[in-house]
């Protein structure tokens, strides 16, 4: 039987005042990993071996000074700085924040360059990372300007369930007035496109929720129902998508109904990442749709309060990296069966290639 060659995976660092570099270890700690994957890390060796010492993890671990040497069975390091890193566990801190943003830089520099395959990000610290050279929300944002992309989809996915977010990282106020009928007909589009491709799953069903509880109930509190999201649910099915809403997202979720559907599009970020974490929390991966390359991460933050305690749980950043191989896989199958053997028109819009 054919064997696929591993996927190599880049793993940013994320704020070293956090729990990401326990996380990564403690993923790797699960040695099955290695069959299909060869971990990079972008960071420092000696800094992450005397951590496995102090968080008890026997692993190996390989200073190599470029991605493209790694090595299958242990996990890789590229030193993106000459000295140790002495952490100052659960202190949010500008030099933290600095190597945070020097090693995702590093990360997707090798990303673009085709040393590794794809990107898993561990946890930053959103504030102390921001400087002159970083002016973003989060990862995403972050990806989807260095990529010269307008529109990505924030994806929540576990076992049981997919949500993608319409408007993401923005303050609850404005959340209203940031949701228009073509918002989210192309972020339904992009959820729609992401299932198939990057998740092998053909014709999905979506189930998009309303705004206002109860969806509304028809107009008695709230107009967005009627004047923009069932609109908008209408023009996604002729178009032919498998696509039914408004739901209450209250009933949705209590019920059990998101079980019919391959994938949820919320209206904002907590409306989605509430009922997910409370199911899958731990196991689900953030994964960004709409790039070009292939970026996930755990569905947790830095977690000040416990780091350096050894109490971190390295399982969703495992999920994350297998995630990540998964879907380059599925995007590499999607491709071969949709090409046009006879004619290969030149490649555009988000398949163009990398950064």
């Amino acid at each position: 039987m054919f064997k696929q060659k591993p996927t190599r995976i880049g793993i940013s660092w994320g704020d070293p005042n956090g729990i990401g570099s326990e996380c990564i270890l403690k993923a790797f700690d699960d040695r099955r990993l290695f069959e299909d994957l060869l971990p990079v890390v972008y960071g420092h060796g000696e800094t992450l071996r005397r951590q496995a010492a102090q968080f008890d993890v026997a692993i190996e671990i390989q200073d190599i000074e470029d991605a493209s040497d790694a090595k299958p069975g242990a996990i890789c390091c590229v030193n993106i700085t000459p000295q140790a890193i002495v952490p100052n566990w659960g202190q949010p801190h500008p030099d933290a924040g600095e190597f945070a943003r020097l090693s995702l830089e590093t990360a997707v520099n090798d990303l673009a360059s085709t040393k590794v395959d794809v990107l898993v990000t561990a946890p930053i610290n959103k504030d102390t990372i921001q400087s002159k050279q970083f002016k973003f929300p989060g990862h995403t944002e972050y990806l989807a300007n260095k990529a010269g992309v307008e529109d990505v989809l924030m994806i929540l996915a576990s076992d049981i369930l997919r949500v993608g977010v319409v408007t993401g990282h923005v303050a609850l106020k404005e959340v209203a007035s940031s949701i228009s009928k073509g918002r989210i007909e192309r972020y339904a589009t992009l959820l729609n496109e992401s299932l198939e491709r990057d998740f092998g799953l053909p014709t999905p069903r979506i189930a998009v929720l309303g705004l206002n509880p109860h969806a509304g109930d028809n107009g008695l509190i709230g107009e967005e129902e009627k004047t923009i999201i069932a609109p908008a649910v209408q023009s996604l099915k002729n178009a032919g998508m498998k696509v039914r809403g408004p739901f209450g997202a209250d009933g949705f979720f209590g019920s059990g109904d998101f079980k019919q559907f391959d994938g949820v599009l919320a209206m904002y970020h907590d409306q989605g990442l509430i009922p997910f974490k409370s199911l899958s929390f731990g196991q689900g991966v953030n994964f960004t749709a709409g790039l070009p390359i292939v970026r996930t991460s755990p569905d947790h933050g830095t977690a000040f309060d416990i780091a350096g305690k050894g109490q971190a749980d390295g399982q969703s950043l495992r999920a994350a990296c297998r995630m990540a191989a998964d879907i380059k896989n599925h995007r590499d199958a999607y491709r071969e069966i949709t090409v046009n053997p006879l004619k290969t028109p030149p490649s555009k819009g988000r398949d163009k290639g990398r950064f």
